[in-house]
């Protein structure tokens, strides 16, 4: 973008109030409106630094060019309670538009209003609504995983004021409030702001350039700066699987020596349950206090430092809420320690089928009793990392120790929530060795966060939901400056046999994580209803295979992680991030790990093979050795071989064809 596509700027202006419904999570947004008015310019100075314009009203708007960074700044003296402003400046009808932070069921962006607005991405409506539909038109018709909703039902774990054109630049606008990025107009983009606009945009020659402008303007490369980055992920990961197992040590011990015996490079069990379980008419849930249950976990400390002497980390869970019928809470309690509804009382959120507390991250007390039950409780016991759960659920009517308006601190709550994770790792001196992941964010989550999961997806194959909906997902938070991500091996969301994982389902979904930063499963929220890795020989071999897989890409992917770390370029990138080609522009369902490997998951039920697209290039079939130039083939594609390509010009050709070997 250019100084000159905001000589045509355009302001306006308006008073307005919001109105939040929060429902688990989701948000039902209204807001009423008076007095919008679109302002006539009184001046506009041009000169070798940029462009002031001065609207009626006291408004002024200075955009500035240096260094070839563009900034576009509210000067202005806003009276009558003006508090919502509308931006819009030239756009290219040609281009298309990614980011926003996470979306699932769009990649390309344009044609399309975002809501930029942390949330449950997963809401019980919608859930609803497609077990209905398998249980009513789904008997008649069978599934339909192609169908989706409208794209503004969908929320997102992940959002952020940020977008990437595929002209080669990105924009990121300086605010925390709701707000809306608007490109239904071909020719005009517009930004929906409730406060003054800030705005930073630069341009590079290439992806990789502006990802690393990107990175720079969000915090990531100062961060991890030369000569040592700060924070680097565990070498120890890429070293298999991170296998999903539950119920006590005694359990989690047999499913590891079971693993071990088929073959499997296990170099992780995650037990979300250590703190102790809750069941519930959702299924299988983690009780929320934060402290090793000795009853489920007998000697667990003393196991975890036998399955490390074995290479196997033990991976726990943690997230903002207290179970209200634990000591825990009652401590957080006496001390004030909990975010306060208006009548003062702790403020007590429903999430699934129970009401919950949430710690208050604002006031600095109960910031550094919830990070020392981190240091304690979970990197005291021995763990090698865990899941930094939600984050996107600060009621917009509560009451915060700090008298900051919760409808402006709401979207930064997760980043606040990544911070506090990390200052725990940094200050137990266990940086490189322990870690977490996160699955909501916002701006700053990218600086405190050291790798994202993309949420609860469904056990099925919905497009919007299901395994493939991981892959926009992942690219849209690449295109954002987000670029460490993975998924549950598995999918999550499941309600009976209606939702349910099946066997294919999952051998799919573990070759697909093979080719990403984290090889990770997940048992689903009923476990029961769900297939699972230790089911039978057959899903155990694959297991077994998909680790070892894993397991030898580790020197391919410790570098594209450090090349994230320390340049801000994805490890998983869209198509057009190194093919300058029409269809890799709008292509959603595959992916670059790294510019040498192209990948194309299989994700239609049944199917041994599908249609891919490959830029134009010398591609290898890693498993059947085929050469292919660039192009749409129908290529073979049984389980255990998803079509996986290697440049054949690439330095690491010889590698990355030995994994077909494993």
């Amino acid at each position: 973008m250019i100084l000159k596509d905001f000589r045509d700027l355009e302001l306006a202006v308006a008073t307005g109030e919001n109105n939040f419904t929060m429902n688990r999570g989701s948000f039902s947004y209204k807001q009423s409106i008076s007095g919008k008015k679109k302002l006539k310019i009184l001046s506009k100075k041009e000169d070798m630094d940029g462009i002031r314009f001065s609207f009626e009203g006291g408004h002024v708007i200075v955009v500035k060019e240096k260094d070839g960074k563009i900034t576009l700044d509210y000067e202005g003296d806003p009276k009558d309670g003006v508090n919502r402003y509308w931006i819009t400046f030239s756009a290219d009808p040609r281009e298309h538009i990614y980011g926003c932070g996470e979306t699932y069921s769009k990649f390309d962006l344009k044609g399309e209003k975002i809501r930029v607005w942390v949330a449950e991405h997963q809401n019980v409506g919608r859930i609803s609504k497609k077990v209905i539909k398998r249980a009513t038109i789904g008997r008649i018709l069978g599934p339909q995983p192609e169908k989706t909703g409208k794209f503004s039902s969908y929320e997102s774990y992940y959002a952020q004021p940020t977008f990437t054109s595929s002209k080669k630049y990105y924009m990121h606008v300086y605010t925390d409030a709701y707000s809306e990025f608007d490109f239904t107009n071909p020719n005009r983009t517009t930004l929906y702001l409730q406060e003054p606009p800030h705005l930073v945009t630069e341009s590079g020659k290439t992806f990789a350039e502006v990802s690393k402008k990107l990175a720079g303007t969000l915090g990531t490369v100062h961060s991890w700066a030369e000569p040592k980055r700060e924070y680097p992920l565990p070498d120890w990961i890429y070293d298999g699987a991170i296998l999903a197992v539950q119920e006590g040590t005694e359990r989690v011990d047999e499913k590891i020596q079971q693993a071990v015996r088929s073959g499997a490079k296990v170099c992780g069990i995650w037990s979300q349950d250590w703190s102790g379980c809750r069941r519930t008419g959702f299924g299988y849930q983690v009780m929320w206090n934060w402290v090793v249950d000795d009853e489920l976990y007998p000697n667990l400390r003393e196991q975890i430092v036998k399955w490390k002497e074995q290479g196997i980390r033990f991976l726990g869970y943690i997230n903002p809420f207290l179970a209200i019928e634990k000591d825990i809470y009652k401590e957080a309690s006496a001390k004030g320690y909990c975010v306060k509804n208006k009548e003062g009382e702790d403020y007590l959120v429903t999430i699934t089928t129970f009401p919950a507390a949430m710690v208050d991250f604002t006031n600095p007390k109960a910031y550094e009793w919830y990070k020392d039950l981190i240091k304690k409780n979970m990197i005291g016991l021995g763990m090698g990392g865990w899941m930094a759960d939600f984050g996107e659920y600060l009621p917009v009517d509560a009451v915060l120790y700090s008298s900051d308006d919760p409808e402006v601190i709401h979207n930064k709550w997760p980043a606040i929530w990544a911070k506090l994770n990390r200052e725990a790792i940094v200050e137990s001196n266990v940086e490189g060795d322990v870690f977490f992941f996160t699955r909501a964010g916002h701006t700053g989550t990218i600086d405190a966060s050291t790798m994202m999961w993309t949420g609860d997806q469904h056990v099925d194959w919905s497009v919007d939901d299901g395994l493939i909906s991981v892959v926009p997902a992942t690219l849209s938070l690449a295109m954002s400056g987000y670029g460490i991500t993975h998924s549950d091996a598995g999918g999550y969301t499941t309600y009976g046999k209606l939702l349910s994982r099946s066997k294919e389902l999952l051998q799919r979904w573990m070759e697909m994580n093979v080719f990403t930063p984290l090889l990770r499963t997940h048992e689903g929220n009923q476990p029961v209803n769900d297939v699972q890795w230790y089911d039978d020989e057959e899903l155990l071999a694959h297991t077994a295979r998909c680790s070892r897989m894993h397991a030898a890409l580790k020197s391919y992917l410790m570098s594209l992680t450090a090349d994230t770390q320390e340049h801000g370029t994805p490890v998983m990138r869209p198509l057009f991030y190194h093919y300058n080609e029409d269809r890799a522009y709008t292509e959603k369902t595959e992916y670059l790990l790294g510019p040498d490997v192209l990948v194309a998951p299989v994700y239609k039920e049944g199917s041994l093979s599908r249609k891919v697209y490959l830029p134009g290039d010398s591609w290898v079939n890693i498993f059947s050795g085929k050469e292919y130039g660039g192009g749409t083939f129908e290529v073979d594609a049984p389980i255990g071989q998803p079509p996986v390509f290697v440049r054949k010009n690439s330095t690491r050709y010889q590698e990355i064809m030995s994994l077909a070997e494993m």
